[in-house]
């Protein structure tokens, strides 16, 4: 039986109608929920085959959403073992389809991050590795909360197709070196439908459900290995770095379980990434980065990202000559025309690639400025992160729209001396409300001290493998 088939609902015939129904409803308490969330609630662990019952039958709908909900409550608060949590992920990853890229030569290499304000690494980090010879198979999400989403930053582009068929997947990768799409609804679909349950059930912030539901996506999509980019500080989704460390770990420890290399960086998220906070202003700041261009933060940390992914790919013996190989796909031109061909197969516009000022730009500006002179001591990417997202930059709920001509571009960050009345940014808007609503926390974000602060341009803070 293949995977495939592991997903169809059976069905059986109703005796009073003829009709044809699931014969899941008719079994659907066949499953002893009660004792098993008990049991998870209590402290001890659940066998294999409970943990493999309970993915199946969520993704079969023989568990109702009321005792999945109560079940991942009780994930958070008492954890899963080493061992339930790899049957655990093992169950997911059956759940659907799991692609085989063995046609394509070479280590396929992906990269994910938990979220940040102004990360837009992706987009010219992928290019980048790509050129230099390692394919880079990349499923990404979109946007929830303050931290910003790749789908929605492609997006930005007319035309992009971010939902792509298994077949349209490999196709990409093999004739552009590399693939930016969303999660299949045929791949890992046990996630698709526990991520949207956790969103509604505050049951996200749990080390062993993040760390399943990030690597169940990296394993069905046919990736050999993976950089995870862990982000720590004020902008970040874990902005405790002992918690965002355990999550490394897990991330490592359980990949390497399933058959996945993987190596974690925690990164900072104190302050946003580069000058560009914003779906259509990161892309254009990710293409300057492809020009040689942008800045030195959102450079050196995709050439340090882009060494790890091309180390773990075979194509470099240690980190300095991949980042040789980098600059020198980014020098040549050769990432940028990596970023052209896969926009070209996933039906985008060109011509923003070539002029991104063609892409969405919202016509209603305001600029925040200093109120005194001074030094800029902090600048609160979880702040500026809520503000953008208020302005419409990203979403509080899945079925929220993202406007991506929305942005906030930076003048200055932390350790900058600046005068009073000096613009510390510029924020672009459509709603004059939303905007009304932002200001203050945008305005609060920027606090200046008196004297200079030391400065910290160290952005890896951690490498766990």
């Amino acid at each position: 039986m293949t995977a495939r088939d592991r997903t169809r609902r059976p069905v059986s015939k109703d005796k009073n109608s003829g009709a044809r129904r699931p014969a899941a409803r008719a079994r659907r308490a066949t499953l002893p929920m009660p004792s098993w969330i008990a049991r998870k609630r209590d402290g001890a662990e659940l066998d294999d085959d409970a943990l493999r019952a309970i993915i199946d039958g969520a993704s079969r709908g023989l568990v109702p959403d009321y005792q999945m909900a109560a079940l991942l409550m009780a994930i958070v608060w008492r954890g899963l073992s080493p061992r339930e949590l790899g049957t655990w992920l093992d169950a997911m990853v059956a759940s659907g389809d799991r692609l085989s890229l063995d046609r394509i030569p070479g280590m396929k290499v992906d990269k994910h991050s938990t979220g940040g304000v102004g990360d837009k690494i992706s987009l010219c980090l992928a290019p980048l590795v790509a050129a230099c010879g390692v394919p880079v198979p990349m499923m990404s999400g979109r946007s929830l909360g303050h931290t910003g989403g790749t789908l929605d930053k492609l997006e930005a582009i007319p035309g992009f197709r971010t939902a792509l068929g298994p077949r349209a997947f490999e196709r990409v990768l093999e004739k552009a070196g590399l693939v930016l799409a969303g999660q299949s609804a045929r791949l890992a679909p046990a996630d698709r439908l526990l991520y949207a349950l956790r969103d509604a059930t505050a049951t996200v912030e749990s080390i062993p459900l993040i760390a399943s539901s990030i690597l169940s996506k990296k394993i069905a999509e046919g990736a050999d290995a993976l950089v995870m980019d862990v982000k720590v500080g004020s902008g970040a989704f874990l902005p405790e770095r002992a918690r965002a460390r355990a999550l490394a770990r897990t991330i490592v420890e359980l990949g390497g379980r399933a058959g996945l290399r993987v190596v974690a960086l925690l990164t900072a998220m104190d302050q946003p990434i580069g000058r560009a906070v914003g779906n259509a202003c990161e892309l254009a700041e990710a293409i300057e980065i492809l020009r040689g261009g942008g800045p030195a933060d959102t450079r050196a940390l995709t050439l340090r990202l882009g060494a790890e992914m091309l180390v773990l790919g075979r194509r470099a013996r240690d980190r300095d000559a991949a980042a040789a190989l980098i600059e020198g796909a980014i020098g040549s031109g050769a990432g940028l025309e990596r970023l052209r061909r896969c926009v070209a197969l996933q039906g985008g516009d060109l011509r923003v690639i070539d002029d991104p000022r063609r892409l969405p730009r919202a016509p209603r500006v305001k600029e925040i400025r200093a109120r005194a002179s001074g030094w800029l001591t902090r600048l609160d990417a979880g702040q500026l992160g809520r503000g953008a997202t208020l302005l419409g930059a990203g979403r509080l709920r899945q079925d929220e729209r993202v406007d991506a001509g929305v942005g906030i571009e930076l003048d200055h960050k932390v350790g900058d001396e600046i005068e009073r009345g000096e613009r510390l940014a510029t924020v672009r808007f459509n709603d004059p409300a939303r905007w009304s609503a932002a200001r203050t926390l945008l305005e609060q974000a920027f606090v200046m001290g008196a004297g200079p602060v030391r400065v910290s341009r160290r952005m890896v803070l951690e490498t766990i493998a």
